[in-house]
């Protein structure tokens, strides 16, 4: 086989995992499925990860890493201008995560053990909204919360349907919310 350059395999075979649950869900993913994918052997599969469940939940934990790295949810400019400003951006440009994410959220359902890897994984999302809520005056555990399911939300329907432009405005308009909250937040 091919393979990939010696000390990327690891990183090579968390994106390949992440590719086949996009593709097929979790019930494509086999030791096959993601070596093939990633051009290595299963052997290699098996040394780096042991079992299912820590191959998963470091796939997730990539997921949520290469996610903070691009969506903006955290910005270091006052208010909320720069909020989520390169989420519609990279879920186009990474639909393929935010599938696999999907994917991981809806096998959760069928399989409890998976819930707890995800929940770490969504608790990280909710802390960034959280952080970046507060760092603008709205120090809001509530509201922070609402706010994570909104751009979810929004996530998942430009994942599933497409439409960038519709995200956006939403974002435009959840932004002017922010604004006018945290203007205010001192009334309240």
């Amino acid at each position: 086989m091919g393979g990939v350059a010696y000390g990327a395999g690891k990183r090579a075979l968390l994106e390949a995992a992440i590719s086949v649950v996009a593709s097929q869900g979790l019930r494509g993913l086999t030791y096959r499925s993601v070596a093939g994918s990633a051009g290595v052997t299963q052997g290699l599969v098996r040394h780096h990860f042991g079992d299912w469940d820590n191959l998963l939940e470091q796939a997730l934990a990539l997921a949520l890493e290469r996610s903070m790295e691009r969506t903006g949810l955290e910005s270091s400019t006052p208010g909320f201008e720069q909020f989520a400003s390169e989420l519609v951006a990279y879920v186009a440009d990474d639909s393929e995560l935010q599938a696999f994410q999907y994917e991981m959220a809806l096998e959760a359902r069928r399989r409890p053990e998976i819930l707890p890897i995800l929940e770490r994984v969504y608790a990280g999302y909710r802390e960034a909204v959280s952080r970046e809520l507060a760092r603008n005056g709205l120090d809001n555990p509530d509201l922070a919360w609402l706010v994570f399911a909104a751009v979810d939300g929004l996530v998942f329907q430009q994942t599933v349907f497409g439409r960038g432009d519709q995200s956006e405005r939403a974002l435009r308009t959840l932004r002017h919310a922010l604004r006018a909250l945290s203007t205010g937040a001192g009334d309240s």
